[in-house]
């Protein structure tokens, strides 16, 4: 018969691998960001590592509290579950306030104080999975599931965001088929959610116009096709062992978004099809040892949890590279630890320190023989 042991208080220790992994892909990320960033920095504020010096800062502050939420005991997260779901949604209602809501690409996600911009929709992301977690744990009926995961992705596609949208469903829809409820509420949830982003798309000629670019990319290359037949056009170039670090031509303000959204591409385009492939590789390590995590998790609240912030995590990987490699349309969701941008690396950091926190508490299945 299989019993779960805990581990003793004097052994409690994270996954060290799946931390060396997470600094080495944060090291990776800056390299890459200095690198293909280089030519935006100089031409916007005449300092070629001006994207570096914000990220940088970013990662220090990320790593810092990600060393922090690895010693804080996941369950202190159930007492600020509540509080926090609250404020994040007030987060993401203030980004509509003039004066405190800022715009960029025809999109109001980012709020401005003080000089300081920040993305609620990175923030709402791991308080929802923390007390969707929370409502799991409390056996609640299917609709309190469902009623907080539709105002934030209401929300959201308010900004307008898509992508994130995609992102935070993958995770919420994670959480709630982990949890256990019904399977017919599940697919029903799921059909309907379904033809919601369907409606969401016709009624939208912007959303519209990026299926139609997916399915047709060479049509009117010049406008609506110029993103994705640049992006092509790196990956193209990088051939099998790629043009070397440093040496990529899309990044020269050819290739849109090159710092933030496309930087696989750009990427791509330097380390060629084997370096992508390493590249790849890694990050479904990364998943998988997050996944192992959840599957060791001690309790309900910690398992669902650390599924919610590996669906997030790595829904989020995976729709970047689909998007990237012309699999599925683009839809503006950066690279986990490798785009430019201070409140998404931030805040995947904090999810790393819970996944490491939970990691010290993992079960150890021992089989017993009669």
């Amino acid at each position: 018969m299989h019993k779960k042991k805990f581990r003793k208080p004097d052994s409690l220790t994270f996954d060290k691998q799946f931390l060396y992994l997470i600094l080495g892909l944060v090291v990776v990320g800056l390299v890459f960001v200095a690198d293909i960033s280089a030519p935006q920095g100089l031409n916007s504020f005449n300092d070629r590592f001006y994207y570096l010096k914000s990220q940088s800062i970013a990662a220090v502050i990320g790593i810092g509290l990600m060393y922090i939420f690895s010693f804080i005991n996941y369950n202190f997260l159930k007492k600020i579950a509540n509080p926090f779901f609250i404020l994040s949604l007030i987060l993401l209602v203030l980004v509509f306030v003039p004066g405190l809501g800022y715009s960029a690409l025809g999109a109001k996600r980012w709020i401005n104080v003080g000089g300081f911009n920040f993305q609620p929709s990175e923030v709402v992301k791991l308080f929802l999975a923390i007390f969707i977690a929370k409502t799991a744990e409390g056996n609640k009926k299917t609709i309190a599931f469902f009623i907080p995961f539709i105002i934030v992705s209401g929300l959201i596609m308010l900004e307008p965001d898509l992508g994130t949208t995609i992102v935070v469903s993958v995770m919420a829809l994670s959480q709630i088929w982990v949890s256990g409820i019904p399977f017919k509420h599940f697919f029903s949830s799921l059909v309907m959610g379904l033809l919601a982003v369907l409606g969401l798309i016709l009624v939208s000629p912007y959303r519209r116009d990026r299926v139609i670019t997916f399915f047709e990319n060479t049509v009117d290359p010049l406008d609506k096709g110029y993103h994705i037949r640049q992006i092509l056009l790196a990956l193209g170039s990088g051939g099998i062992f790629g043009l070397g670090i440093g040496q990529s031509r899309q990044k020269y303000l050819f290739l849109p978004e090159a710092s933030t959204d496309s930087i696989f591409a750009a990427i791509s385009e330097e380390i060629g099809f084997i370096g992508s492939f390493v590249l790849i590789l890694v990050f479904a390590i990364f998943i998988f040892k997050a996944f192992k995590i959840a599957s060791l998790a001690p309790d309900q609240f910690s398992k669902i949890l650390a599924v919610g912030i590996t669906a997030w995590i790595g829904g989020q990987i995976l729709l970047n590279i689909a998007a990237m490699t012309a699999l599925t349309p683009l839809t503006g969701i950066p690279l986990p630890f490798f785009s430019y941008g201070g409140t998404s690396l931030v805040m995947i950091l904090i999810g790393c320190g819970i996944l490491l926190n939970i990691s010290r508490y993992a079960t150890e299945k021992i089989t017993h023989r009669r």
